[in-house]
């Protein structure tokens, strides 16, 4: 189990957290190293456990999941974040990734998508429910008049379909039979051209035209 993706389970409802911690501990690459129901003890956990996620819900007693996010993000800077939480508010989604947080995932997911995100952000990359990236993306570009995605060349918007998508950059090379740095070159002109920060932001510019 040495090489296995260590977890650690946040969600205050105990049949949800077992039923996750069961079908993540089905995977091979998987391994739950703790389950707790508290923000405050996702922190002392996280900090003694040293976990490679840490999968979180927003609302929980006492320290929110937001606020245990951010305390995380400071400990544990090796610990990568996932909210998986019912909000779909567009507050909460940007507060989380403010906060240090990898992903955000809505507890709809299915336990194979939830095991896909999970290794996407253990392989270093960022993840949106795409329901909800869509969603946002729609009313934050309600009044823009231009579309920056025309900016793009066929190859860039290829490789940000993929990108929005959930696929890691070397994921991306397989796919188009390109090398993974070849796909980090693309990415880099993606983010300068559209004038965003992360692969985050890039993914709910492409979202729209799905």
């Amino acid at each position: 189990m040495s090489d296995a993706i260590r977890v650690l389970i946040a969600d205050d409802h105990p049949l949800f957290r077992e039923g996750v911690a069961h079908s993540l501990a089905a995977e091979p690459d998987f391994e739950i190293v703790g389950l707790v129901a508290s923000g405050d003890q996702a922190l002392a956990s996280a900090c003694d456990l040293l976990p490679d996620i840490v999968l979180v819900d927003i609302a929980m007693p006492g320290t929110s999941g937001l606020v245990a996010a951010g305390k995380i993000a400071t400990c544990c800077p090796a610990t990568r974040i996932v909210m998986l939480t019912v909000s779909e508010h567009e507050d909460d989604l940007l507060a989380a990734f403010k906060a240090g947080a990898r992903g955000y995932v809505l507890k709809g997911v299915s336990a194979r998508q939830l095991a896909r995100v999970l290794r996407t952000v253990a392989a270093g990359d960022v993840y949106v429910s795409p329901s909800l990236a869509a969603g946002i993306l729609r009313e934050q570009t309600r009044t823009r008049p231009a579309d920056p995605l025309e900016q793009l060349t066929e190859r860039e918007r290829e490789v940000l379909t993929l990108v929005a998508e959930g696929l890691t950059n070397r994921e991306i090379g397989k796919r188009l039979h390109l090398a993974e740095k070849t796909i980090k070159h693309y990415m880099t002109n993606v983010l300068e051209k559209l004038h965003v920060r992360s692969r985050v932001e890039a993914a709910l510019l492409a979202a729209r035209d799905r």
